[in-house]
């Protein structure tokens, strides 16, 4: 047995050879073969990886939001009114008000918390340095809500929401703005003609800073140049109605609440009291002033349309490893015709067909492995090249390497059988004759 054994492992050690010498005669043949397949597995893995990286940012974004956290937003709707209607109402009258947040916390069921908000676009100014910016009047518990880290100083307590305390907070990009050579704690803000005293720095919004992040110069857009103050000192120093005095024009606007932030108390619950709520503000508004954002449901479709992204590119990346194997068999043909003199010789000498076989598939693997090796390598480093210089996450994922590995052997074997057999069937007296 042990030496039908070694016989065997001779053999096989004896095919090896001759398969590398066979690969290493026409070197500049084999590397074309093995390019279809180096490719192709390059590009699995790369092609994974950016995919991969592309869902995790957009799923980190909508996780930022909060998986329990059904989010109101307040909208402008469209203007159908008649002339006459227009001149008896100036004021602008829409979006969510302080029944339709009574009414969620007291009938819709799981409801842990809710964060009101309001917002005023205008004028933040630091002496002669002026931002256009968002001031934001919410609540105490708002960053821990939203997700949102304090960087520096604290945020304002439920004492001076109670006391209407002229405090603010400002974002990282606003204090750059506004403070670019001073520390902003401290410091006042004047926004028209009240005054606030910065008691803490917030990060960005990460969702704005993403978007940001993206563009060059954005910051002087004004997206996520944010101050926020306790809502109550916002309706104290500047009334229910909002005025707008931009480039000549003058609008005003009465919105109660710009967006409210609810959060249920378990992920199971959040779907059945977005509907609930979503009843609620169906039957308290006449018109469609509203939106509403539900971040889980956001979450699971970014989740399908990843894998439904995965199934494209990994499609796109088997047909390139299909055309390599294609190639590694149109080669392998064109080989077997060569070397037929060869195989009449080696069968004339005593060599089964089997051994034939053997020898074509090694030659084969040993392609298609070469191949499937160097598109390893190549593609772990473009994920990497990409990340660095184009700042674009990306994430290898520890099976890609494998499977296309694994995917680039079978396709020699798969590819290289056919050859094998056709070698191995041919005629040894023939194939002496053979010139």
């Amino acid at each position: 047995m042990e030496i039908i054994r070694g016989l065997s492992l001779f053999r096989l050690k004896r095919s090896v050879i001759l398969g590398i010498k066979s690969l290493w005669m026409h070197k500049l043949r084999s590397l074309l073969t093995a390019l279809g397949i180096v490719f192709g597995v390059c590009s699995v893995i790369a092609m994974l990886a950016i995919g991969e990286g592309a869902s995790y940012e957009a799923q980190q974004q909508i996780k930022e939001l909060g998986s329990q956290n059904i989010i109101l937003s307040s909208v402008k709707p469209t203007n159908n009114t008649t002339a006459g209607e227009q001149e008896r109402s100036l004021i602008l009258e829409y979006g969510l008000n302080y029944k339709d947040m009574a009414q969620i916390q007291a009938t819709v069921p799981g409801v842990r918390v809710v964060v009101p908000a309001r917002e005023m676009k205008d004028f933040l100014w630091n002496n002669s340095q002026s931002v256009d910016g968002l001031v934001l009047g919410s609540v105490s518990w708002f960053p821990e809500m939203r997700n949102r880290d304090m960087m520096r100083g604290r945020f304002f307590t439920e004492i001076e929401m109670s006391n209407r305390s002229a405090v603010c907070v400002l974002t990282q990009s606003l204090a750059r703005q506004l403070f670019p050579l001073d520390e902003p704690i401290g410091q006042t803000v004047r926004v028209q003609t009240s005054y606030f005293r910065v008691i803490g720095i917030i990060e960005d919004d990460p969702a704005v800073a993403a978007s940001e992040a993206e563009l060059e110069g954005s910051s002087e857009s004004g997206e996520g140049m944010e101050m926020m103050i306790p809502i109550t000192t916002l309706k104290d120093h500047f009334g229910d109605v909002l005025f707008k005095y931009r480039s000549g024009s003058f609008e005003a606007e009465k919105v109660e609440l710009h967006e409210v932030t609810v959060r249920i108390d378990t992920p199971e619950r959040v779907m059945p009291a977005a509907l609930a709520i979503q009843h609620i503000l169906e039957r308290n508004h006449k018109e469609v002033d509203y939106k509403m954002t539900v971040p889980l449901d956001l979450l699971r479709r970014a989740e399908r349309t990843k894998q439904i992204f995965n199934i494209v590119l990994g499609s796109i990346a088997a047909i390139s490893l299909l055309v390599g194997g294609i190639g590694i068999m149109n080669i392998m043909l064109a080989t077997v015709t060569e070397r037929t003199r060869e195989i009449g010789i080696r069968r004339a000498l005593g060599a089964k067909k089997k051994d034939i076989v053997m020898q074509f598939l090694i030659e084969t693997v040993m392609l298609s492995g070469a191949g499937g090796f160097l598109g390893v390598v190549l593609g772990l480093a473009i994920p990497i090249l990409i990340s660095h210089f184009a700042e674009m996450k990306t994430i290898i994922e520890f099976w890609a390497p494998t499977l296309a590995f694994t995917i680039s052997v079978v396709i020699g074997v798969l590819f290289g059988i056919y050859p094998a057999f056709r070698a191995a069937d041919m005629n040894p007296v023939e194939a002496l004759r053979h010139e």
